[in-house]
């Protein structure tokens, strides 16, 4: 057995597992830990928490608990695959269609529901010419080799870049729905329409780089990708599967983009390094701008049509009662945002870092409540919407 591991105060509900999975990683199956702390409900807590994670779990005759380590993250992500590699020699012919939206490769939890794209093979879509073209597109708005100080990257402590991994991938993930719906919907839209297609051109560019600087900052140090959640990537299947252009926007733009804008913020923060905070603060001025042009048009559809306020509550409440059963953000992404705001690993500092992501969550939804009042929703009926949005935060 090993230990102590004192928690102090830090309970369960402030983030004390963090402290109790980071000691059980330094043990092999099967291994003991003692855990003690003076929050009145750490038996219960601990006791439940150990049940649901498969952790064997004691009362301590010498004062304080006995953790048995399970098998717990051999269970949780049995059955999960890499999806290829990261770098274009790690692509594969004919992917799964379960990978959906998962950032290449990422550590990809089985199950879930397929997405579906017909377009599914490398013979019939690559081009080794498309990464050139791309980086020659995308050094007409800013460059990511460039505009990003990469040489400046500086290592952090194991654990803290393992946060910054997971996030990123996450970020990688989210990025990929945001590229392919104002994709689709710039091939849908009259050319007649030009300042719109060309607009989200732009916005598709935009999300293309973002992809581009999150998977470097990822992989600055050698890292594999991080983890994606079945639950997440349910999340982001129902936005595709929007196909009206002014509820896509809203729910893309307005809901999950102007959350990001939050979220960003968030990472510029607590970024740990100067490559994290710069590739959040270029990404967020592109998002500012993604989100302005949704609550622009929103805001013109509006005054045109009365029932489109109707509609946009219908959208909120059907994707809402979609993903009802499903796990929302990827714990891991949960808890690499409390690892990132924290920068400690002691029990003061981990409560702090629970503050912060609930303090972020508040923002998310204050910012949400704000641009549906613009949208013209009352504030009662704003707050009850913004509470239905996802948990997947996109």
């Amino acid at each position: 057995m090993t230990g102590p591991l004192d928690l102090e105060h830090l309970s369960f509900t402030c983030g004390a597992h963090l402290l109790i999975n980071r000691a059980l990683r330094a043990l092999p199956p099967g291994g003991q830990l003692r855990i003690i702390g003076t929050d009145p409900a750490l038996g219960v807590h601990l006791r439940a928490w150990c049940r649901s994670t498969g952790h064997g779990f004691a009362v301590d005759p010498a004062d304080g608990f006995q953790v048995e380590r399970g098998q717990v993250e051999q269970q949780r992500w049995a059955g999960a695959q890499r999806a290829g590699g990261p770098n274009p020699d790690g692509i594969v012919r004919r992917p799964p269609a379960h990978w959906g939206l998962a950032a290449r490769g990422a550590l990809v939890q089985a199950g879930g529901p397929p997405a579906f794209f017909d377009l599914d093979d490398r013979d019939v879509v690559w081009a080794d010419l498309a990464p050139r073209l791309y980086a020659h597109a995308a050094a007409r708005q800013w460059d990511p080799a460039t505009a990003v100080d990469w040489a400046t990257a500086t290592e952090l402590p194991t654990e803290i870049e393992t946060a910054v991994v997971q996030v990123m991938t996450y970020l990688v993930e989210n990025e990929q729905a945001a590229l392919v719906i104002p994709a689709r919907l710039l091939a849908r839209i009259h050319p007649h329409f030009r300042e719109v297609q060309q607009l989200l051109a732009v916005q598709a560019a935009d999300e293309a780089r973002h992809i581009e600087i999150f998977t470097r900052r990822a992989l600055l140090h050698g890292a594999q990708m991080g983890t994606s959640s079945v639950g997440g990537r349910a999340s982001l299947t129902t936005l595709l599967a929007e196909p009206d252009f002014s509820l896509a926007s809203f729910l893309l733009s307005v809901l999950g983009e102007g959350s990001f804008l939050a979220l960003l913020a968030f990472l510029d923060h607590h970024a740990p390094d100067l490559v994290t905070r710069q590739v959040t603060q270029l990404a967020r001025i592109d998002e500012a701008r993604h989100v302005a042009f949704g609550m622009a048009h929103l805001e013109h559809q509006a005054a045109l049509d009365p029932a489109l306020r109707g509609r946009l509550r219908a959208a909120i409440q059907r994707r809402h009662d979609a993903l009802l059963h499903t796990a929302g953000l990827n714990a891991d992404v949960l808890d690499a945002l409390t690892i990132l705001a924290a920068g400690q690993w002691t029990p003061t500092a981990i409560a702090r870092g629970h503050h912060a992501v609930q303090q972020l969550q508040h923002a998310m939804d204050q910012g949400r409540q704000q641009r549906l009042t613009r949208l013209g929703f009352p504030p009662d009926e704003a707050a009850e919407l913004s509470a239905l949005h996802t948990r997947n935060f996109m």
